[in-house]
């Protein structure tokens, strides 16, 4: 009977969940004719933050397939929203890490820092982004509580959607984020201690729907403290990317983050020199020194037993802060910048690297 109007709106996609309407029970009654069509669309919450492109999608998918489209916005019963919520879960228990599950192939990665004004988090921003723009399914959590910076890097300035107990993560540039900065008011200080702060990283991995993700970038606070080790407990197959900068005393903090990680359980996934050098019509300008990525990885490699590679060099960019403080990644603003050309070579080298099958079944069955 309706089988035009299903159809069409098995294209709408719903921004927040990235699945089609149709899957996640919002489609209403229809009644359809030859050439007409009204529906009912039912909204998850409401004053949903993604019910205008959800209105303008469905109007036009109908409209290619019928000339007069009747559309009628509703919100979700009580119930239908728990149900909602089950279908997300699957078969999942409520407080559930999936990034814990070791048939989870998401690569966590931890992007770490041994002392803040590295530019770790500007970087942690334009990777995932980078990502995102390579094709990859991304997921960015910001765990430094103390200093969140992630929402205004990115550019998001909505809350999360509360769907019973599950929240709903902004999305920026394909990037689906979360932040303690969301739910601070007036720029308020977070005065947390060990306890509270293990707390909120670990509701951060168990009450977001992050869906299927490639990657999930952790931008941790910087240092080695109590939210760097709750996470590498709560994430141990997660890999460190530890930020410096050419400056070797800046290089001596450094190894400490990617120490930390190794203590906990996390492997070495590489290191990356921000800020490595000034480009100039006659070669590049160190400012800050040199050499302080390739000691950390040399140190790094000595603690590990394993090699550790410096990943890139990033050089100082004064469109990559302007970029910032316009809460938009110099990645999208400006690619061709000789700062993005570097990150998204990066991005492409993380791309790049094996995801660790260990304790995972393979799914094969003997002929």
């Amino acid at each position: 009977m309706s089988q035009r109007a299903l159809a069409a709106l098995a294209g709408v996609i719903d921004p927040e969940l990235r699945r089609p309407i149709t899957e996640l029970d919002m489609v209403g009654p229809i009644q359809e004719t030859e050439d007409s069509v009204s529906v009912q669309i039912k909204l998850t919450i409401v004053g949903c933050p993604a019910a205008q492109s959800i209105e303008r999608d469905v109007n036009e998918a109908l409209a290619a397939v019928f000339k007069n489209v009747e559309v009628e916005m509703t919100t979700m019963t009580n119930d239908e929203r728990k149900a909602l919520t089950l279908k997300l879960r699957g078969d999942k228990p409520p407080k559930y890490n999936p990034f814990a599950d070791k048939e989870n192939l998401t690569r966590v990665i931890f992007v770490s820092s041994g002392k803040g004004g590295v530019g770790k988090s500007t970087l942690t921003v334009n990777l995932a982004v980078a990502l995102a723009g390579l094709g990859q399914k991304v997921g960015l959590l910001d765990a430094d509580i103390f200093g969140y910076s992630v929402p205004q890097l990115i550019g998001v300035n909505q809350s999360p959607t509360q769907v019973e107990n599950l929240m709903l993560p902004p999305i920026a540039h394909d990037v689906k984020v979360i932040s303690i900065g969301f739910f601070v008011k007036d720029n308020q200080p977070v005065a947390w201690r060990g306890p509270m702060l293990h707390r909120a990283v670990e509701q951060f991995l168990t009450d977001v729907f992050w869906g299927d993700l490639d990657f999930l970038l952790v931008d941790l606070p910087p240092g080695t403290g109590d939210v760097a080790i709750s996470l590498g407990q709560l994430l141990s197959k997660a890999k460190t990317l530890v930020v410096t900068t050419p400056q070797h005393t800046a290089a001596i903090v450094a190894e400490r983050s990617g120490a930390i990680g190794l203590q906990t359980g996390q492997e070495i996934l590489g290191v990356i020199e921000n800020m490595s050098y000034l480009p100039s019509e006659n070669g590049p300008i160190e400012i800050f020194g040199s050499g302080g990525g390739d000691a950390v990885a040399a140190r790094l490699t000595e603690i590990s037993g394993k090699q550790v590679q410096l990943m890139g060099k990033i050089p100082i960019s004064q469109d990559l802060r302007i970029s910032a403080d316009n809460q938009l990644p110099i990645v999208v603003s400006d690619p061709a910048d000789p700062a993005a050309v570097e990150i998204t070579r990066i991005a492409k080298l993380l791309m790049d690297s094996p995801r660790g099958l260990a304790g995972k079944s393979l799914k094969i069955t003997p002929s």
